[in-house]
């Protein structure tokens, strides 16, 4: 009788079990049919068309931004053009966090807090247009690759940061390439016909990529004090930006120029700063939608295809002495990110 007992209690208990698990079925189907689920179909055309939308604004803005330095008179009013940059990336990015369109919530910092950055934006953006202005796109582009050695570098001697070995032996081809296209883009033969860097450029890249490598690690530490998102960030540095460089643009530019600026150069200046705040929203989506792996990968894949349209565009012949120099400092910067996506953190 107890062994009846206890199986009629096994089935009894199973039977609970049984109704207990239809009960969660029932009750996840319903959750199902009440939030409403996106397809993967949605999301992966989203993120392909954020990333055609990203690879486009970062390559047109490049040749847009370089057409407009062919200006010799622009060329001394690069605070000026920056500042316009700023102002619409600003009025952008306001519109993009009201609640109609709600790409991300605003989160206000203090002008006090937020002016350390601001700087460091400023003068990463003037230098590294300066940069362009004075070289040749291609030499351009591969000379932004060595931000990241410089990140590693300011990295290690400011936060003592390490970072692997292996991770270090892959910048040293990054820095060797960079120095032949160097070497090769200033040293252009009075018979040529190709467009090259001026030491200037040179030496503004050079600058450049220690202000962009400070700003680089201040977003990192402005992240992890504040909270605040990319954008919310952005939002906050760009007006400030603005008001410092107002304070700036009467010693440093010649504000005569843009008297004699014909429409169609302010047409151009108009897409360089649309173009750039499409850069801006796009990484934003991709970051988002992808995530930050996804974005080096798109990262690679838009200093390729700027340095190939680039050299097409200087009307260089293959067989010049920098194409051994970007295949260096292309394929280290490569392995430095696969090697760092394989590190456990």
């Amino acid at each position: 009788m107890a062994a009846i007992d206890e199986e009629k209690a096994e089935d009894v208990g199973k039977e609970e079990e049984n109704e207990i698990s239809e009960e969660q079925e029932l009750l996840e189907a319903e959750l199902q049919l009440e939030i409403p689920q996106h397809s993967s179909s949605s999301v992966n055309r989203r993120y392909y068309f954020s990333v055609g939308i990203n690879t486009a604004a970062a390559v047109g803005l490049v040749f847009v931004n370089k057409r407009i330095f062919e200006d010799p008179a622009l060329r001394h009013a690069q605070v000026t053009f920056a500042a316009m940059h700023f102002a619409i990336t600003a009025g952008t990015l306001y519109i993009a966090s009201l609640p109609a369109v709600n790409m991300f919530q605003r989160r206000q910092l203090s002008v006090l807090q937020i002016l350390p950055l601001a700087i460091a934006m400023i003068l990463s953006v003037v230098l590294t247009n300066a940069s362009l202005a004075f070289s040749s796109i291609q030499f351009y582009q591969v000379a932004r690759v060595l931000v990241t050695p410089c990140v590693a570098l300011l990295e290690f001697l400011v936060l003592k940061k390490r970072i692997p070995t292996v991770a270090a032996l892959t910048l040293i081809p990054v820095c060797i390439g960079v120095a032949v296209v160097s070497y090769f883009d200033t040293s252009a033969k009075p018979t040529s016909t190709t467009r090259g860097t001026s030491p200037l450029g040179v030496m503004f890249a050079f600058i450049s990529l220690f202000a962009t490598a400070t700003y680089t690690v201040l977003i990192k530490k402005y992240h992890q004090t504040t909270g605040c998102e990319s954008a919310q960030l952005l939002l906050n540095q760009a007006p400030v930006s603005v008001l410092v460089m107002m304070y700036i643009i009467p010693f440093s530019d010649d504000v005569t120029v843009w008297h004699t600026v014909p429409l169609s150069t302010w047409a151009i200046i108009l897409l360089s700063g649309v173009l750039a705040c499409l850069l801006h929203i796009s990484q934003f989506l991709i970051i988002d939608g992808a995530g930050p792996v996804a974005s080096t990968v798109v990262g690679h894949f838009k200093t390729c295809l700027i340095i190939s349209i680039g050299w097409i565009y200087s009307q260089k012949p293959l067989k010049d002495g920098s194409m051994v120099g970007i295949l260096l400092a292309v394929g280290g910067i490569v392995a430095y990110s696969w090697v760092n996506m394989k590190t456990p953190k």
